[in-house]
């Protein structure tokens, strides 16, 4: 672990995960008592500083934040991506294993909560340490099935799935969803499983094999999920498909619509705009992590 840089907010740090590898991490410390750590995984191509403004409110509520980028995204990119090997197994296995290690070593005294957001909320249960959490909350975290997406999303997603993927992965090595404003520039053997998995029914579990859906049955931890129904990309039937995987686990999945909190759009990506510290930060998010 290197400490790379500080910020009035938060310390950037630098966490080795396997085979000279590493991810870049940022901890915001709690202002007061630290009274529990809340470690947000984000959604796939979203960075982690996309995150810095609801985890800066989570800090000034008394709660110690950690923030990070999956290898070969963000600041957790190391050369060129066209030569980074990594998958969705590993950023479970490897990088979301390694933030909660951190986490569980550095403060033990505390309960260690779990923001996933879309990717961050399906990693779960793919994460050998994810019982060492004391609960998770998923935000518009759903299978992918593209057949189910929603309406939007669906009248396109085919195009990225059958030509725009496969092709640019295939001349460039990696997928440059930057460029094509589709998600964000991706190692290309993510892009690949990510595709296997969201051209199958049930998504991962199907898509890995036996041992995957194992993994899945063996998440003890509390779930609660929040979804939104205008949500551009993941459907109602995607939210719950993904939920219905964690057999063993309570889950709570909650459903909210723009209208209920006053506002005409939330979408796949919004909540974590600052507009929506009110509503959704301080009373819908919070609240779980109080109790």
């Amino acid at each position: 672990m290197n400490s790379l840089s500080n910020d009035s907010r938060y310390q950037t740090l630098e966490l080795s995960i396997r085979d000279q590898r590493s991810i870049s991490l940022r901890l915001f410390a709690a202002s007061g008592e630290p009274r529990a750590l809340v470690i947000i995984a984000g959604a796939m191509g979203v960075p982690q500083g996309c995150y810095e403004k609801f985890a800066c409110f989570l800090q000034s509520q008394g709660l110690i934040v950690i923030t990070f980028d999956y290898f070969g995204t963000g600041d957790s990119l190391q050369g060129h991506l066209r030569d980074c090997t990594t998958d969705l197994i590993e950023w479970a296995e490897q990088d979301c294993s390694a933030v909660i290690r951190y986490a569980r070593e550095h403060y033990p005294q505390l309960d260690t909560h779990w923001i996933g957001h879309s990717v961050g909320g399906q990693l779960l249960g793919l994460i050998p340490e994810v019982n060492q959490l004391s609960k998770a909350i998923t935000i518009t975290s759903g299978s992918g099935y593209w057949r189910q997406n929603s309406a939007p999303t669906r009248r396109i997603v085919w195009l990225l799935w059958f030509f725009i993927a496969p092709v640019s992965v295939r001349l460039l090595g990696y997928y440059p969803g930057g460029r094509l404003k589709m998600v964000g520039d991706l190692p290309g053997q993510v892009m690949r499983q990510w595709r296997r998995w969201c051209l199958n029914p049930e998504y991962m579990v199907s898509a890995e094999g036996q041992e995957v859906r194992a993994r899945f049955d063996q998440v003890k931890i509390p779930i609660h999920g929040l979804a939104f129904t205008d949500d551009e990309m993941l459907s109602p039937l995607n939210i719950k498909s993904l939920h219905r995987f964690f057999t063993q686990a309570e889950v709570d999945l909650k459903f909210l619509a723009p209208k209920d909190i006053g506002e005409k759009r939330i979408g796949h990506l919004g909540w974590f705009r600052e507009r929506f510290q009110e509503s959704i930060w301080k009373n819908q998010l919070l609240p779980l992590l109080n109790t």
